[in-house]
């Protein structure tokens, strides 16, 4: 018996680190080890490194390298945006979708004194710029919606979010965690003044992201230290992982305009279509709204998701229900029972997301595994109809 040939398409979860944002890395943890604050040339060498990858991750978001502040991740990041701008009485605009970094963050400003609108979305995910206008107060000092939504891949109509905002002089945040990397980004055609990105969901490591943050937005900071990034993230930098994110942002511009990019989505059409074609009572959440082009959440009716993770997991294919940051919650996904999918159905949706690292083999063989792991529970689930195969 040879050992289980292993397939990883839970890339929204998080991403493997390529071989380029290691090599990038190693030399920071042991010759290169200086503290970026010192002045020494340790600490100047470090220092060089970081104001790099700075500007690398500017040239990813199309703003200057002075408007990037790093911090431990997107959650950091969206939390910077929030905390950092409202106070007790202003009024948050966001949505029912957002990933839990942004929704829990909603909750804890309501207990400070806050108000919190959450705008709804369609049957297709999007929501409608127009909620947002009529959600307008005199109080509203920031408008967050995300750019892509980590379950089902649907971007949102961030520039026409962006006007609105801007029209009306309210702060705008965007969520572009699963955006980055995956999709062109311009702050400034967004008309953001805020951008959250993670390290992991491009091949760095996890630890590190970033917020953009436009030259004269004055943010609260979150922790309290020294003048790092500014005065606006205290902390000793995490070099190794600055520098990770500073070349994955290099190799996603380079996705972006070499074409592997649009491969990516090459791949995710076969094994989207292969499934729908193989499959019956299945099909796409989120087809007919734009999406970023590695990702196919899928509803199997009659089944349980989460039986058809294990079973396909048993069989060595990687993919999840949902928003990994909740796993092991049997609760349906809050973003596909906002787009009105009824519980069972949200219960049997699939998110297949696909990174650089994989191939159009892996897609065969797994178009060879699902079909008949769906079969199989569909077989044992008491609530499958008897369907005749034509």
């Amino acid at each position: 018996m040879g050992s289980l040939r292993r397939i990883y398409f839970d890339n929204n979860a998080t991403t493997p680190v390529l071989p380029d944002m290691l090599e990038a890395m190693r030399p920071y943890f042991n010759e290169r080890f200086g503290n970026a604050s010192s002045i020494h040339h340790h600490g100047q060498e470090t220092r060089a490194a970081v104001e790099r990858a700075r500007e690398s991750v500017a040239a990813l978001l199309g703003c200057r390298a002075s408007e990037i502040v790093f911090t431990s991740g997107g959650t950091e990041a969206d939390n910077l945006a929030i905390f950092g701008l409202l106070k007790s009485g202003d009024h948050l605009i966001t949505s029912t979708i957002e990933h839990h970094a942004v929704l829990n963050s909603g909750k804890r400003l309501q207990e400070m004194g806050c108000e919190v609108t959450y705008v709804p979305v369609d049957g297709r995910g999007l929501v409608d710029p127009g909620d947002v206008r009529r959600a307008l107060r005199p109080n509203t000092r920031l408008v967050s919606i995300m750019m892509a939504n980590n379950e089902t891949g649907v971007l949102q109509p961030v520039e026409e979010i962006g006007r609105i905002a801007a029209e009306a002089d309210i702060y705008f945040h965007t969520d572009a965690v699963q955006a980055a990397g995956k999709v062109a980004i311009d702050v400034k055609r967004i008309a953001c003044d805020l951008l959250s990105i993670s390290g992991h969901k491009m091949h760095a490591p996890q630890g590190i992201g970033a917020l953009y943050v436009r030259k004269g937005t004055l943010l609260q900071p979150l922790f309290y230290g020294g003048s790092h990034e500014r005065s606006r993230r205290a902390g000793t930098e995490n070099v190794p992982a600055i520098v990770a994110l500073g070349k994955a942002a290099e190799i996603a511009q380079r996705g972006l305009s070499d074409g592997s990019v649009q491969q990516l989505g090459v791949l995710r059409d076969r094994l989207q279509a292969g499934v729908l074609e193989a499959v019956n009572s299945a099909a796409v959440n989120g087809a007919d709204a734009p999406r970023v082009p590695n990702t196919a959440n899928i509803y199997f009716d009659y089944i349980e998701g989460e039986a058809l993770v294990i079973a396909l997991d048993l069989k060595g294919l990687a993919v999840s229900t949902g928003a990994a940051c909740s796993s092991g919650a049997i609760e349906p996904s809050h973003v596909l029972t906002a787009m009105g999918l009824r519980p069972e159905r949200a219960r049997a949706s699939i998110r297949f997301s696909l990174g650089k690292q994989n191939t159009a083999e892996e897609v065969d063989l797994a178009l060879s595994l699902v079909p008949a792991a769906v079969a199989r529970l569909r077989e044992l689930s008491p609530a499958t109809p008897v369907i005749a195969v034509s």
